[in-house]
């Protein structure tokens, strides 16, 4: 995978794109029975996610926000003793990919099959006696569209795995799991956010996730009984992170930190930032760097507002605060691209209370925090600027906050 920006149809991996709030598809038991010749030993399911506020602080021992959509991959899993991995999509076209749990080898292709295999590479790295598996994968968690379906992939990989060779790993340790397989073996350099995500969102609650030593606080997230909808808008530009300008960014981190002596910006305090930014200044620091920190330590204090408007149950007050997070990803990062920010003038104007885009950026997803009457006009107002641009129609549903990682059978 590379860094790319596509305004076409969406690719093959790693799972397909879809635009409502169904969590229901192809019935991977069934295909399962029919490639495999037997029943599965269990189903199992891990959500897609959507972030409410902290973008591209995880990677930097920082805050996050997210919540899980109703949108899952889903597994049907058979124990093997024989070394063998064979794996299936029921959304990618192509046949049974089969390889050998003792060669797996980091950065060798297989497309979407580099998930689920990256996973079984990494328990094997650590220990675990997983010695193959008969996988069928199906997902409704939309590709390329920055809710992380290749984090779904891992998780609900990593889950049946775990349940099936007795290794009694905790939700946490198996979201380390996914973010090395994406990170070693898929090489994607992102952080932790999107498997802790899949691996430990409770239905109704919103995800306050301390990135460093990865403690979580589920936070009430009811929106509906304040009268209040949070729209996911897929712009239907597809995204890959692979390579290119996600990593530039993380590099650019990790230089800011270096040039001021701090492990990590997230050591570095809000009310220290305006001194900070000028010793980054003095030390001749690229410009880029100086707009990576600003954003990095103001998306940490944004997170911070959040969960504090949240707590005091004064939800809609977090609408500029989600407007603020926009600006600073389009103008600091640099990290938005002209739907994204077509969504979020378009649902301003039309009474949202706020908007932004949403994960890693270069097309994918923006919410919007909207009165819930007014959620159908502002959607469809997102839609015509849509149109009026020349744009692929949107794909428009409710973030409805769901469960994370579970068996299902």
């Amino acid at each position: 995978m590379t860094e790319t920006t596509e305004r076409s149809a969406p690719s093959a991996s790693p799972v397909p794109s879809a635009s409502s709030a169904e969590a229901y598809g192809t019935d991977p038991a069934a295909t399962f029975a029919e490639l495999y010749g037997a029943e599965p030993d269990g189903i199992w399911a891990a959500p897609g996610r959507v972030n409410l506020i902290g973008e591209y602080t995880d990677f930097n021992d920082g805050f996050v926000l997210p919540l899980a959509l109703p949108h899952t991959a889903r597994a049907a899993v058979s124990r093997r003793d024989d070394g063998v991995l064979r794996l299936y999509s029921c959304d990618v076209p192509g046949g049974v990919v089969s390889l050998r749990v003792d060669a797996l080898v980091p950065h060798s292709g297989h497309g979407w099959a580099a998930y689920p295999a990256g996973v079984v590479r990494a328990l094997r790295e650590d220990g675990h006696p997983v010695t193959g598996a008969d996988i069928a994968l199906t997902s409704t968690v939309p590709t390329g569209a920055g809710l992380s379906s290749s984090a779904a992939l891992e998780v609900v990989t990593a889950l049946a795995l775990n349940d099936l060779f007795g290794l009694g790993l905790t939700a946490a340790e198996l979201a380390v799991i996914g973010r090395r397989a994406e990170n070693d073996f898929v090489g994607v350099p992102c952080g932790i956010m999107d498997q802790m995500a899949s691996a430990c969102c409770t239905e109704g609650h919103a995800l306050h996730l301390d990135t460093r030593d990865l403690s979580v606080r589920q936070v009430p997230f009811d929106l509906a009984s304040q009268g209040l909808t949070l729209l996911v808008v897929d712009t239907r530009v597809k995204h890959a992170l692979g390579d290119g300008a996600y990593a530039e960014r993380r590099a650019r981190c990790e230089e800011g930190a270096r040039l001021l002596g701090i492990p990590m910006l997230r050591d570095l305090p809000y009310d220290g930032l305006d001194a900070a930014l000028t010793t980054l200044a003095d030390a001749g620091a690229d410009e880029s760097v100086i707009r990576c920190v600003r954003h990095v330590v103001g998306d940490n204090r944004r997170v911070e507002q959040v969960i504090a408007l949240l707590d005091a149950g004064d939800v809609r007050a977090a609408g500029p605060v989600l407007n603020e997070g926009h600006r600073s990803l389009r103008d600091d990062l640099r990290v938005s691209c002209p739907e994204l920010d077509l969504v979020v003038e378009a649902a301003n104007a039309a009474g949202a209370l706020g908007a932004r885009m949403t994960g890693g950026g270069f097309g994918g997803s923006a919410v919007v925090l909207v009165e819930e009457a007014a959620a159908g006009p502002v959607a469809e107002a997102v839609s015509e600027a849509f149109e009026a641009a020349g744009h692929a129609a949107p794909g428009i549903f409710d973030a409805i906050p769901s469960t994370g990682a579970r068996r299902l059978r």
